[in-house]
C-alpha cells in the first residue's frame, strides 16, 4: 500500500479509503469484519463511515458493525484512521426530526459525537466530517463546538463533505480568524464522468491545504464495465441508480462504450483504471471504495499499483473532458 499526508496535516493515510456504506444494508456483519480485516492486512488504514449509514430504521448500524470489529482487539483501532460524519436526521425515516437533532448546531454536534463514539466503541474519532453544509449555522458556532471536542480528546481533525469551493473558503477563513485549525479534508463527488469538482472545489481544497477524498469513484458503477456486464447478463446489478440514469442518455452511453473499448484495447479493467486515474489527479488523497465483497476489495487494491500511460490518460481526457481551469473555463 502507498501512503500520503492528509492535506496539510501530519496524518499519514492510505491512498485507498475503505468506504463502509454497504456494511449492514448489503453486507452482513461477519462479511464486513472479513473485509475490514483484509483491508487492514493490505495496508489500508483509512476507514470512512457516517452516523446515518445503515439507513431507514437501521441508522447507526454501520457504526455499530465497525465498533464490534474494534472490540475484537488485535490493534484494530490503533491501526485505523477512523472518519465518520455528522449532519443527518437520525430519526426513523418519515419521522420529523426533533429540534436540534440534525444539522450542525453546537448542540447536535456534541450529541452526535457522543452517540457515534458509543456505537463505534472507541473514545476518539480521527476525522469528524460535516456531511453537508448547514446554511443555518454560522461557522463561528461550528468551530467553537469542534474546538471543545478537540480539547476533550473526542476528535482530532475536522473535514467537510459536499461543500462548494466558497464554503471551504468561508469555513477556513473563519477558523483562521478564530485561531482554529479548520478543515483538513473535503469529501466530494469526483470521477472521470463527473469532473465539475475540478473547477472550484478542488482548487479551493488545494489552496487551503485540504486533502480531497472522492466518493463514488466509479459513478455508481458506470465506470466499472457496466456495458460489458450488460452483455454478460449482469444488468440487474450493474445498471441501477446513478448508472442507469446516466445510460439513458445516448451521449453518455457512447462515452462509456468508448471508455470500455479503450481499456479493452490496453488490457485494463475499467473499475481499476477509474481508480488509478483518480490517483493521478492533483490534490487527491485517495478515493473511497465501498466493496460489498472481499473480491471487490482485491480489485480495488490492484488500482494502487496500476500506472496508466500518457497515451491512456490523454485518451481518457478526450472521452471524458474536464471543465477546464477556473475562471478561464467560463470567463473566456
Amino acid at each position: 500500500m502507498k501512503y500520503t499526508q492528509l492535506g496539510r496535516t501530519g496524518l499519514k493515510v492510505s491512498r485507498l479509503v475503505l468506504g463502509t456504506m454497504n456494511f449492514g444494508p448489503q453486507t452482513s456483519e461477519a462479511d464486513s469484519h472479513t473485509i475490514m480485516d483484509a483491508a487492514l492486512a493490505a495496508g489500508v488504514n483509512f476507514f470512512d463511515t457516517a452516523n446515518a449509514y445503515g439507513w431507514g430504521a437501521n441508522k447507526g448500524r454501520t457504526e455499530e458493525i465497525i465498533g464490534s470489529w474494534f472490540a475484537k482487539g488485535g490493534d484494530r483501532r490503533d491501526k485505523t484512521v477512523l472518519a465518520t460524519k455528522v449532519y443527518a436526521n437520525m430519526s426513523l425515516d418519515g419521522t420529523p426530526p426533533w429540534p436540534n437533532h440534525d444539522r450542525l448546531s453546537a448542540l447536535n454536534i456534541r450529541r452526535s459525537v457522543d452517540a457515534s463514539l458509543k456505537r463505534l466503541k472507541t473514545d476518539y474519532i480521527d476525522l469528524y466530517q460535516f456531511h453537508h453544509v448547514d446554511r443555518h449555522t454560522p461557522f463561528e458556532e461550528i468551530w467553537q463546538a469542534v474546538d471543545v471536542l478537540v480539547q476533550q480528546g473526542k476528535i482530532l481533525y475536522a473535514g467537510s463533505s459536499n461543500f462548494a469551493g466558497w464554503h471551504i473558503a468561508r469555513a477556513n477563513e473563519t477558523a483562521r480568524r478564530l485561531g482554529s485549525y479548520g478543515l483538513v479534508s473535503e469529501q466530494c463527488l469526483y470521477n472521470l464522468a463527473e469532473r465539475r469538482a475540478e473547477m472550484e472545489v478542488i482548487p479551493a481544497a488545494q489552496e487551503y491545504g485540504l486533502g480531497v477524498v472522492p466518493w463514488s469513484p466509479l459513478h455508481g458503477g458506470l465506470l466499472g464495465g457496466v456495458l460489458r456486464k450488460e452483455r454478460e447478463g449482469g444488468a440487474a446489478r450493474s445498471a441501477s441508480g446513478r448508472s442507469a440514469d446516466a445510460l439513458a442518455n445516448t451521449t453518455v452511453r457512447a462515452q462509456v462504450q468508448a471508455y470500455e473499448d479503450l481499456l479493452a484495447k490496453h488490457g485494463l479493467e475499467p473499475g481499476e483504471a477509474a481508480l488509478a486515474w483518480l490517483l493521478t489527479r492533483p490534490g487527491v488523497t485517495g478515493p473511497i471504495v465501498g466493496p460489498r465483497t472481499a473480491e471487490q476489495l482485491e480489485s480495488a487494491l490492484r488500482a494502487v499499483e496500476l500506472e496508466l500511460t500518457e497515451e491512456v490518460l490523454a485518451s481518457l481526457d478526450e472521452i471524458f473532458p474536464g471543465p477546464g481551469p477556473s475562471p478561464e473555463a467560463f470567463a473566456w
